[in-house]
């Protein structure tokens, strides 16, 4: 076999992250899920007669606009009645025959709220012969929403939980109880409608509550559970004491939803499992030993930095290492950063003085935090410093002190794709050159 050289690592990398995000192309997904001959409609295991009733189409998440465009392509223009299209970044010259709307994410916003009602103004007068098509990627928490709370407390709930260091799911726990449309709270509207849901997961495991906080899945939480999640983080401390009171007093309002009696299907059409497999599958054309640990990894960007070091000391010689997953970051400083990015830093500085080795830590849909930048690559001479280094790591400062690297001429570092039009979460690369 060929020895591969660490040279060319840049190369490698930019491979094995084309075919990720290849398998988790978003138009390919709902191409292969939904189908059309003649009249009949088959979605998964489900099969619709068009003529007997309206097709309403509902596209919200990062992969909206690719996904809506792919489901018309396959039912046709002219055989939508209503619904719409919200997503992050609106691309430039997109044609629907649907009402496209840009939101805010991570922090839900007015237009987040304008657009959500908008679109839940089309299902009006719906029978139980009629179709609602929810096309669900990742971003939708923050993008379709309609919060029990004023949306300003919404949004200092939304940003303290950001920072507070809980996972997605304890996150989007609270999210569920108090918002309208989320824990099936889009089938419920939608009832006596048929409801199926295509879902491009960006959470790991895949559980259908949590992506995008369920608005077609019914949940079994509670307001207790919610707020179990603000007390266990301190995030109620967190806040002023008004805005605290009134986000208890809203929980204690509330009282549990009845299940919809509707149709309703959550079908996954694509993972950060099947885009990790991918990767390790383009590692070992390349020449690598390859092997995939896991699609589930969580935990704390800065351990999980540390976490991958160790793996990337102890790799065997030519090898490529693949995790799927998502960190965290408990915010403990003021500087500019995203969880990949920081994840990367704490490689760089675990790292330090071993040759030969790479790793990169990677947001898939590109957009790692505040930064515009997708995540970037490390070896085991980018940090000269670790006291320096540690410095802006513990500022959450991991994109400046990549940037400024780069800027020195030592990289490059960060990795800039723009928005991917997909999200299945994140990937880490560890790339072992060394020889035996």
């Amino acid at each position: 076999m060929t020895s591969l050289r660490f040279e060319n690592h840049s190369e490698h990398i930019q491979a094995i992250i084309s075919a990720a995000l290849q398998t988790a192309d978003p138009h390919t997904a709902v191409h292969t899920h939904l189908q059309k001959n003649g009249s009949t409609l088959t979605i998964g295991q489900h099969t619709f007669e068009r003529q007997n009733g309206r097709l309403f189409i509902i596209s919200v998440g990062k992969a909206a606009v690719p996904m809506a465009q792919a489901a018309i392509e396959v039912v046709g223009e002219t055989a939508v009645s209503g619904g719409g299209v919200l997503t992050k970044h609106l691309p430039k010259n997109v044609t629907l025959p649907l009402p496209v709307y840009e939101g805010n994410h991570p922090v839900p916003g007015e237009k987040s709220v304008k657009a959500t009602t908008a679109i839940l103004n089309t299902l009006t007068h719906l029978n139980k012969n009629d179709l609602v098509l929810c096309l669900i990627s990742g971003g939708a928490s923050a993008l379709f929403t309609q919060p029990y709370l004023p949306l300003e407390t919404w949004q200092r709930l939304n940003q303290a939980l950001l920072a507070s260091g809980c996972t997605i799911q304890e996150l989007n726990t609270v999210r569920r109880q108090l918002d309208g449309v989320k824990a099936g709270g889009l089938a419920r509207l939608a009832a006596p409608a048929n409801v199926i849901s295509l879902i491009l997961s960006d959470v790991v495991g895949n559980e259908l509550a949590a992506i995008g906080s369920g608005p077609t899945v019914a949940s079994d939480e509670t307001p207790a559970d919610a707020l179990a999640v603000l007390q266990r983080y301190q995030v109620l401390d967190s806040l002023e004491t008004a805005v605290a009171q009134a986000i208890q007093s809203t929980l204690k309002s509330l009282t549990n939803t009845s299940r919809p009696t509707n149709i309703i299907d959550n079908i996954i059409i694509g993972s950060i499992r099947q885009s990790a497999e991918a990767a390790a599958t383009q590692a070992e054309v390349l020449g690598f030993r390859t092997r995939l640990l896991t699609a589930r990894l969580e935990g704390e960007a800065r351990e999980v930095g540390q976490f991958s070091a160790a793996l990337a000391k102890d790799a065997p010689s030519q090898s490529a290492t693949i995790l799927g997953g998502e960190t965290t970051v408990t915010l403990r400083g003021n500087g500019i950063g995203g969880r990949n990015l920081e994840t990367a830093l704490s490689a760089a500085i675990s790292l330090a003085g071993w040759p030969n080795r790479t790793i990169t830590s990677f947001a898939t849909d590109g957009d790692d935090g505040p930064t515009g930048m997708a995540g970037a690559t490390i070896t085991g001479q980018t940090s000269q410093n670790n006291q320096t280094a540690l410095g802006y790591l513990n500022n959450n400062d991991s994109f400046t002190y990549f940037q400024q690297l780069d800027s020195a001429g030592h990289g490059p570092h960060l990795i800039k794709t723009g928005p991917t039009g997909t999200n299945v979460n994140d990937l880490i690369i560890i790339l072992n050159y060394a020889r035996e």
